[in-house]
């Protein structure tokens, strides 16, 4: 399985990291980058684990973190569609495809 994350969800990802290094520092930081990457490894593996939507979108709340990874199954792709903050406006993301 393939893995594709949009654009504005690598800005997402970034927008969470930056705010837990200002915040706490490089350590958490760190350990937010770490967590995504173990969610999405799962993900790939188990492409149905998360929680369906609408219109095919899956939810995944990562670990240890207030966060949500939203993603779509497209054949043999994965594809991550935002890094939310579950107390961020729900569906900010639905025009990414």
């Amino acid at each position: 399985m393939n893995i594709w994350v949009h654009p504005d969800a690598l800005a997402d990802l970034a927008d969470a990291r930056d705010y837990y290094r200002k915040q706490v520092g490089l350590s958490l930081s760190a350990n937010f980058i770490f967590e995504f990457e173990r969610t999405t490894h799962l993900l790939m593996m188990y492409p149905a684990f998360g929680t369906p939507s609408v219109d095919g979108i899956r939810k995944q709340t990562m670990r240890r973190f207030p966060y949500t990874v939203v993603y779509k199954l497209i054949g043999n792709e994965l594809r991550v569609l935002a890094v939310a903050h579950q107390s961020r406006k729900p569906g900010f993301w639905r025009g990414r495809q």
